[in-house]
């Protein structure tokens, strides 16, 4: 329940359409002009204070879209009780080589993502607000033009937008803040997690673009607006980018506990010619077809399935493809992209992502399965961060849904399939951005 009257609010948008009414038909970014007719001014409490924003958002029950799907509410609580003036840092970096709902939402509805940047900073008590995105997706200028439009709003927030360090890991949130605090993009021991120490040694509040979008909207609708459709328990709707064997590939709005079924339909997806639906993306679970299409769309669902919701990657496999050949290419990308400050990442990624290569490609001995099986029990859990986990979750479901070809592959060598181009992109350079300790500024106000 909001703590005081609110100015600008507007009629909220109706059905599943909330984050993507704010992106134009023709795919050009929408302008302040256009916004603020559609959406009306972001609103703001009369006595200036923005408590009253952090109980509508633990009250409507929004979790973080970026993958972990902690409560954002709690978070934001936890941050504005710092004893100093704490911080804000928007990951926009979308280190998921197959996610694009994020750059979506920053390059064609810029001003709900930077409604929200400013939303969140206020209800925190923080006046400067990071927001570091991947190399690509300032290089139009939509966040720079977007910001010069805002400049006569008066917001009380500095928005810095830089770029991010590139690479898998880069993104992970005590790696950003190590980058925006002039160091090397690299996981940390915690605790101290970000919300206790981050930027510049205050307490800092880390959440994803589609994120803070959401918060912008629960600002100006509230928190019984927001839980009007959706699970109980994960209220809302969530973004989903679909690929892979799909006629319509791109972003879909679902309200959560939708089936996978519908999403995939809306993208033009054939269930009957795919094998397999990758959930979650590259720390995520290959799901069997028929599965898949019974999953719920949220984080329980996922789970329902042996699978996790994500950064909301869904890659629709095409039957003729083979899966086998797709986890290898995946998995040497992740053996080659950990943070190498500990055991799993030089050692146990590359064994797994080689003994996964022998078995799509056929080349397999006869103890490689008795040891990756081993690898893949002995790896999660012993590494600073959960990049080994992530990686070893992928491989493991590979062999499962997928077993019927391991044993093909073991008995007649790889499948037609194993040499058809790839499916999931894989990244060219592990490293985009800047060098360590010289993050790029292109804009701030």
């Amino acid at each position: 329940m909001t703590a005081a009257p609110l100015v600008g609010s507007r009629t909220a948008p109706s059905g599943t359409q909330r984050l993507l009414a704010a992106v134009r038909d023709d795919g050009q970014p929408m302008s302040l002009a256009e916004h603020l007719a559609r959406f009306g001014r972001l609103p703001t409490n009369r006595r200036g204070a923005g408590s009253w924003l952090v109980e509508e958002v633990d009250q409507a029950g929004l979790r973080g879209r970026g993958g972990a799907g902690f409560p954002t509410g709690r978070k934001m609580r936890t941050v504005a009780a710092a004893r100093r003036r704490p911080v804000v840092l928007v990951n926009g970096s979308e280190g998921e080589p197959a996610s694009q709902k994020d750059a979506l939402l920053m390059q064609q509805a810029p001003h709900l993502v930077l409604d929200g940047v400013v939303a969140a900073a206020l209800a925190v008590g923080a006046t400067r607000a990071y927001l570091v995105v991947h190399e690509g997706t300032n290089l139009d200028g939509h966040l720079d033009r977007a910001l010069t439009e805002r400049a006569g709003l008066d917001e009380r927030v500095e928005i810095v937008v830089a770029a991010s360090a590139g690479g898998y890991v880069g993104s992970e949130e005590s790696a950003l803040v190590s980058w925006v605090n002039g160091a090397a993009a690299l996981p940390a021991a915690t605790p101290p997690r970000p919300f206790e120490r981050g930027v510049d040694g205050r307490a800092t509040l880390v959440v994803n673009v589609e994120t803070v979008a959401h918060i912008a909207l629960i600002a100006r609708y509230g928190a019984a607006w927001f839980a009007e459709i959706g699970e109980e328990q994960e209220p809302g709707t969530v973004l989903l980018t679909v690929s892979g064997a799909a006629a319509h590939p791109g972003v879909v709005e679902a309200a959560t506990g939708t089936r996978l079924a519908q999403v995939l339909a809306v993208a033009g997806v054939d269930p009957d010619r795919c094998s397999a639906i990758l959930v979650g993306g590259y720390f995520g679970s290959w799901v069997p077809i028929d599965a898949a299409l019974r999953m719920p769309v949220s984080q329980a669902g996922a789970v329902s399935v042996g699978a996790g919701l994500g950064a909301g990657v869904v890659v629709a496999l095409d039957e003729r493809a083979c899966g086998l050949a797709e986890t290898a290419r995946v998995m040497a990308f992740l053996a080659r992209s950990g943070a190498g400050q500990c055991g799993p990442c030089p050692y146990g990624l590359p064994a797994i992502a080689g003994a996964v290569t022998a078995i799509a490609h056929g080349t397999a001995r006869a103890r490689a399965h008795g040891d990756l099986e081993r690898w893949l029990r002995v790896v999660p859990g012993r590494g600073a961060c959960r990049h080994p986990d992530g990686a070893v979750r992928f491989a493991a479901s590979a062999l499962t849904t997928f077993a019927a070809d391991v044993a093909h592959h073991a008995t007649h060598g790889p499948c037609s399939g194993a040499h058809l181009p790839a499916v999931l992109p894989i990244p060219d350079r592990r490293s985009t951005g800047p060098r360590p300790g010289e993050p790029a500024t292109w804009g701030s106000r």
